[in-house]
Order: structure tokens, then sequence, then C-alpha cells
């Protein structure tokens, strides 16, 4: 019976690993979207004339920094999940396998 819950735990914790870097992934790829977008937009600046547009554009990518800044806060709450289940999993791999050695 221990050895069925040591599995299922294995189990949850590897979807969970799973979940955790697929959001990960996730959050990398709108963080390049939106650095894509500021560079973008910064071009845009130096070719536009108009102050109404300069001003749009500003506010924009101010936008798009604290969007980034909320993506980097996502990603090191996911980085520390994904250390803590993976410590988990070790933990919980060691369990399952039979020990080999007397002390």
């Amino acid at each position: 019976m221990a050895i069925s819950f040591t599995k299922s735990i294995i189990s949850r914790l590897n979807r969970e690993l799973a979940d955790i870097q697929s959001q990960s992934t996730n959050e990398k790829n709108k963080k390049e979207k939106a650095l894509a977008k500021i560079n973008q937009l910064q071009r845009d600046i130096k070719l536009s004339s108009s102050p109404s547009d300069l001003s749009s554009k500003m506010s924009r990518i101010n936008k798009l920094n604290e969007e980034i800044k909320t993506i980097n806060r996502v990603q090191a709450d996911l980085s520390k999940q994904f250390v803590t289940k993976t410590a988990a999993l070790k933990q919980q791999l060691a369990k399952d396998k039979p020990s080999n050695h007397i002390e």
C-alpha cells in the first residue's frame, strides 16, 4: 500500500512539474512578444512626428513594461515552485527505491 501511495505522489509531482514548465514557457513567450512590441513601438516613435502619437506609443510602452515586470514576478514564482516540487519528487523517488546499503 505504501508503494502505491508513493507512486501516486510521484505521478502527481511529475504532472505538476510538467504544468509548471508549460506555464513557464507560456510566460516566456508572452515576455518575448511584449519585448518585440516595445522594440517596434520604439522604432515607430523615431519615425513619428505627431505629439499625440508619441504620447500614445509611450503609454503603450509603459503598459508593456509593467506587463513584463508582472511576467518576471510570475516566472520567479514558477521557478521557486519548480525547485520545491523537484526536491519533493527526489525525496519521493528515494522512498520508492529500496535501500541498497546497510547502516
